[in-house]
């Protein structure tokens, strides 16, 4: 049998084996403690990472965003700032064309301002002298045809003046009909006429809803200007009316034998001293002496003598009317009043076909 010394050997043996392993397993316990942990903080850095690029990626989007929409207007921006300058500059060209226009077109009224001023000038001398020179007690026979003496008979010319305000005061009588003494000839007053020519004169005006006037363009003007062609004889009263009316004897040249066909303006284009053709108002052929133009149209018209006596007898009518409206015509209120009659006279008598033969 053993004795007690052999069985505590054995017992000391096992006790040095196991405090041999026990510091090995706590490093190994700790080796995988760290190797856990090392894992779970890589894991949560990996997660941590991924969430971080989520949100760059989102931001980086929404930025792109940002940037096409900033994009989208500023290309708008450029867009609305090139049609704007385009707008511009169309209206500044606009506004210069309308400038040249408007000063183009202020230069040519000046211009003919500037010609009626010197024509009413004279005209307004050459009035003065025949106004100032006539008195009831002695009255000046050329401002006063009818008180011509038998022995001056014929007709009196008309002044060369082309304007139809400045027309020539051509007595309207047959040219087989000498006029008559101022002695032989009685006159009364008609109440309603000279009532409406007063009420007229206290404010004189040329629009033809006065009573004065009304009655005359119903029983004077209308009919005298009544011709064949009406399209035509509208014109020519608008003309009238707007002193605008231009005639003109034709002159003494060859017609050119490319325009002799020409009938637009109712003869040929050419000029010679006596066209046989065709007048522009009556449509009739007749021997056509002179011519009208329509305001600054540039397209004459030929007519015949008739036709002219009428558009005279009516142009001296308005003429002197227009001298009582401006003041230029110092009478007696009768004497203005048989003035009138006189005009009202000479354009029946052209309504009726009588003209002197100096037309």
């Amino acid at each position: 049998m053993p004795s007690k010394g052999d069985k505590e050997e054995p017992e000391g043996g096992c006790q040095d084996a196991g405090g041999v392993h026990e510091p090995q397993s706590t490093e190994q316990l700790n080796v995988s403690r760290l190797r856990s942990s090392s894992v779970e903080i890589r894991e949560k850095g990996s997660e941590f990472l991924r969430d971080e690029l989520h949100k760059a990626q989102k931001e980086l989007k929404l930025k792109d965003k940002e940037c096409e929409r900033l994009s989208k207007v500023r290309e708008q921006l450029e867009q609305e700032l090139e049609e704007l300058t385009a707008s511009l500059f169309e209206e500044a060209h606009k506004m210069v064309r309308e400038a040249n226009t408007k000063q183009a077109a202020a230069e040519k009224q000046l211009r003919e301002a500037r010609g009626k001023i010197d024509m009413l000038q004279a005209e307004v001398t050459a009035l003065k002298t025949l106004v100032i020179t006539s008195t009831p007690s002695s009255p000046n026979r050329e401002l006063h045809p009818q008180l011509q003496s038998p022995s001056k008979g014929g007709f009196r010319k008309g002044h060369g003046r082309n304007k139809s305000t400045s027309s020539a005061m051509v007595s309207a009588a047959s040219q087989n009909v000498a006029p008559e003494p101022v002695s032989s000839e009685c006159r009364e007053v008609d109440s309603i006429l000279f009532a409406e020519f007063q009420a007229w004169k206290e404010s004189p005006t040329l629009d033809k809803s006065c009573s004065f006037l009304d009655r005359i363009y119903r029983e004077d003007v209308g009919p005298c200007l009544d011709f064949t062609k009406q399209e035509l004889s509208e014109l020519v009263r608008v003309a009238v009316e707007q002193n605008t009316l231009t005639i003109e004897p034709v002159a003494s040249q060859a017609v050119p034998v490319g325009k002799v066909a020409a009938e637009e303006c109712g003869g040929p284009n050419g000029f010679r001293s006596q066209i046989v053709t065709k007048c522009a108002l009556s449509g009739l052929p007749r021997t056509c002496k002179h011519r009208i133009m329509l305001g600054d149209s540039g397209n004459y018209y030929y007519i015949s003598p008739s036709c002219r006596a009428r558009i005279t007898a009516v142009c001296n009518f308005f003429t002197y009317i227009r001298y009582i409206q401006q003041g230029l015509v110092r009478q007696d209120v009768e004497l203005m009043y048989w003035e009138v009659m006189r005009l009202r006279r000479e354009m029946s008598l052209a309504k009726l076909g009588f003209y002197p033969s100096e037309m």
